[in-house]
Formats: C-alpha cells, sequence, structure tokens
C-alpha cells in the first residue's frame, strides 16, 4: 500500500496531537535558555508514515480493507455495465425494460452510495486509531529529542494552516525522529508481511475510493 492509505486524516490529528508542542519552550527546563537555544521543523505526516511501525499498520489496513474495496468496485463495475446497456438500446428496448433497467440501476447506485460511506467511515477511523496510537510514541520521542539537542521550539510543518513559509533543511528533524522511534519502538521481524501470493495473482488493488457512476 502507498502512504496516502494512513496520511488521509494525519495533517488533522498531528496538529491536535502536536497543539501542545510550543508548550516546551516554557517548560522549567529551557525557558532560561530560550534566547540560545534551537528552533527545529518536523513534517509529523511523513514521520509517522516513515516509520517502521507506520509501514506495518499501512499494509494491515490494505489487508483489512481489500475485500470491501473489491465489493465496492464489483458493484460499480454493475452499474456501469448497465449504463452501457441502456444506451446500446436507445430507440431498441421497450419502455418496460428500460424502466427496469434504470430501477435496476438506482437500487445499485443507492447501494453504492451507502457501502461508499460506510467503507470511508471505517476507513477513517482505523487511520485515526493508528495514527494516534503512533503519534502519541512519536510525540514522546520528540520531546526527549528536543530537550536533549537543546531544541525550544518545533514546528509541525505538515499541520494544517501551518505558519511556516521556508525552513532550511538543516533544522529539519523528521529524519532523526524516525531513526529514534524505530530504535525506541522495534518491529518484530515478518510482521505486516503478506503471505506469498502466486505469480499470477491478482494486484493489491489501490486504496482510492472508486466514484458512484450512475446510470
Amino acid at each position: 500500500m502507498n502512504s496516502r492509505f494512513i496520511v488521509r486524516r494525519a495533517a488533522l490529528a498531528a496538529a491536535c496531537i502536536l497543539s501542545t508542542g510550543a508548550a516546551w519552550a516554557q517548560s522549567p527546563a529551557t525557558a532560561g535558555s530560550a534566547a540560545s537555544g534551537k528552533v527545529g521543523v518536523i513534517s509529523i505526516r511523513q514521520a509517522i508514515v516513515t516509520t517502521a511501525e507506520g509501514k506495518v499498520a499501512s499494509a494491515e489496513l490494505q489487508s483489512q480493507f481489500a475485500s470491501r474495496q473489491n465489493e465496492i468496485e464489483n458493484l460499480n463495475k454493475q452499474i456501469s455495465d448497465l449504463q452501457q446497456r441502456l444506451q446500446a438500446g436507445q430507440n431498441k428496448l421497450s419502455q418496460e425494460e428500460e424502466a427496469r433497467l434504470r430501477q435496476q440501476g438506482q437500487r445499485l447506485t443507492q447501494r453504492l452510495d451507502r457501502m461508499n460511506t460506510e467503507y470511508q467511515e471505517d476507513v477513517n477511523a482505523a487511520q485515526a486509531d493508528v495514527i494516534d496510537r503512533i503519534g502519541r510514541k512519536m510525540v514522546d520521542v520528540l520531546d526527549r529529542y528536543s530537550r536533549e539537542n537543546g531544541y525550544v521550539v518545533v514546528l509541525d510543518s505538515s499541520a494544517q494552516n501551518t505558519p511556516i513559509l521556508f525552513a532550511s533543511t538543516q533544522i529539519d528533524v523528521t529524519q532523526d525522529i524516525v531513526r529514534l522511534y524505530d530504535q525506541a519502538y522495534p518491529v518484530k521481524a515478518g510482521a505486516g508481511t503478506p503471505p506469498a501470493k502466486p505469480a499470477a495473482s491478482k494486484p493489491a488493488p489501490t486504496t482510492s475510493q472508486p466514484p458512484a457512476s450512475k446510470p
């Protein structure tokens, strides 16, 4: 799975998790040295999905929702096929047959809409759980790193409405935090690795939500 699957709501979640991040500069340990302290930048979105745990979580989520996505894609194809039948049958189908096909299409479309809504809600909830789990531990790693390296403020460049217009790569601590996170929370060997599949098996579907085609 690509990282977009787990990142969709990461910016909002990370912004909530790090909403008190600026308070580090006000802590007793650093307030006195604020004038000489360092300022850093981190992309929490990138950090979460780059960790070994984030990659494993992405693979697990894809596996968890793959069957439901296939159902949605199959239903979407049925609607598309029905639409083509109606288009090809213009001026050829009887009024009764055309009405029957249109009613069938409406029922399938309503079902697809419900499935899409439920699917997206469940995906968002699962993603939020993963982001919260990793994000909270990452904040602890970042807090410790900041104190040990003299940072008085670390800003999240991936947060919504970020005030950052420019940041030098020299103050970006994203990769350092990913490395320290992986050291602190190592992933067991083989975790998240899907079972081997035959060479002719169908590739895993993408996680983008299929659009609802309406006849």
